[in-house]
């Protein structure tokens, strides 16, 4: 059994979001993205579908050549391969589900100021 909190332990970037893993087990690993306003992180896509939930805050997030707005409680899932952005418009909180076969490391790649 592993346990882990999106609460516990932020520390927010002020040059570009904040990634750390949370939890990594044998079948997904569980993210958390903390993100100041104005942050982004750029147009990119994942290996294998994702899951990405707004905890706090308001994220801008592109897909799909649409514009929509997540708020705290909003989840959204995609497919693998599918191209999207995410554009801080208010101080946020991310939970993002990755597949075990994903890596941690594409992600941070993508944080940008």
């Amino acid at each position: 059994m592993k346990t882990a909190s999106l609460l516990h332990e932020i520390t927010y970037n002020e040059t570009k979001p904040a990634i750390s893993v949370l939890l990594d087990n044998n079948h997904s690993k569980e993210i958390r993205i903390v993100m100041r306003k104005g942050q982004l992180m750029k147009e990119h896509q994942a290996p294998a579908p994702i899951v990405i939930s707004v905890f706090e805050g308001k994220v801008d997030f592109g897909v799909a050549n649409k514009r929509l707005l997540l708020e705290k409680g909003d989840l959204i899932a995609l497919d693998a391969h599918e191209p999207h952005d995410l554009l801080c418009t208010e101080d946020c909180i991310v939970r993002l589900s990755l597949s075990k076969l994903d890596s941690v490391e594409r992600v941070e790649k993508v944080a940008t100021t």
